[in-house]
């Protein structure tokens, strides 16, 4: 059953989306900490933001919307291309706390209200999840609502990032005995956390490829999670390959995912070229990716609009409407 949405977020979630599909077809470049390591000791600030301006600059022609954050960011979301989108982090990057008790925080002075001030059209909050953590888990739920309150005083739309990591720190992440319990662990967090306010889900794809190549079990579990969420969802590509996620996000769509939000599949070679490699780069690789995901996402994907309805006007509608 669809749900009417207030008229900020509705305005949000189309401004971030494919037009003609309402599928979302993202850019993602909002990496903080790993950026800086992949950078190196020696990128100085203004560089760092450089190299983010060239790369959204060249992919916000084409995407549905960028995601990016205030740190490196927010230069390349002035100069971007004002036909996309704009989503900004809320987190602060990386954790605190050791591997296996995960807590995340927020950034220091900035708000969803200065998301909203700044001209974004929706924020991005990410969080470690594991639905078995216990306490933990009930405190990132409540930290999570509220969030969203405060996103949703200012009527923008919420994509909630619930990232999986193992309890146990003497089993990796990238293990084949966390990837035997990673589609579960996915499709309970999509469950519960689509059911707390978030308005789309970015989430992981359930089966790690590196341990599973097996396209009908990734189908199967894509289509657990699409009937365990209350919300749209879109898959992230946690670093694979290009030629890998390409297929994550054929099966995801297939089994109703609403599009991808995406950034190192598609850029990531780009970040240590020079500024003229990088350019020849992102014209002649990276824009024929985002064009073959966009096709994927325009044509397969399920439209967010099955989730949420247009709100309804009448000449007074406005007296009870307010901002933040």
């Amino acid at each position: 059953m669809s749900v009417t949405m207030s008229p900020g977020r509705y305005r949000g979630l189309r401004n971030v989306s494919l037009p003609a599909a309402d599928t979302f077809g993202i850019v993602a470049f909002d990496q903080r900490g790993s950026y800086r390591k992949m950078m190196g000791a020696q990128a100085s600030y203004a560089q760092l933001c450089q190299v983010k301006s060239e790369i959204i600059s060249a992919l916000s022609q084409s995407a549905s919307a960028v995601l990016t954050d205030p740190i490196y960011g927010m230069d390349a979301a002035m100069r971007m291309s004002p036909r996309a989108g704009l989503l900004l982090a809320l987190e602060k990057s990386g954790y605190s706390g050791d591997s296996s008790y995960r807590k995340t925080e927020l950034i220091p002075s900035w708000t969803a209200q200065t998301i909203c001030q700044v001209g974004a059209d929706a924020v991005k909050f990410m969080v470690y999840y594991h639905p078995e953590s216990g306490v933990l888990a009930e405190e990132l739920e409540a930290l999570i609502k509220q969030v969203v309150a405060r996103c949703h005083a200012c009527d923008l739309p919420v994509f909630l990032e619930p990232m999986s990591y193992s309890l146990d720190a003497a089993v990796p992440k990238a293990s084949a005995e966390f990837a035997a319990a990673r589609p579960a662990i996915v499709i309970e967090t999509a469950r519960r956390l689509s059911r707390i306010g978030a308005d789309v889900l970015k989430l992981e794809a359930p089966h790690d490829i590196a341990h599973n190549q097996d396209e009908a079990a990734w189908q199967a579990s894509c289509e657990q999670v699409s009937a365990a969420s209350a919300v749209p969802w879109v898959l992230l590509s946690a670093g694979v390959d290009f030629a890998q996620f390409e297929r994550q996000l054929r099966v995801a769509c297939a089994a109703g995912a609403s599009g991808f939000l995406a950034g190192r599949a598609i850029w990531k070679e780009a970040a240590t070229m020079s500024s003229a490699a990088r350019a020849n780069f992102m014209a002649e690789v990276a824009a024929r990716r985002l064009d073959a995901l966009l096709e994927i996402a325009a044509r397969d994907a399920r439209p967010w609009s099955d989730f949420y309805t247009l709100p309804q006007f009448d000449a007074t509608w406005y007296e009870a409407y307010a901002l933040c």
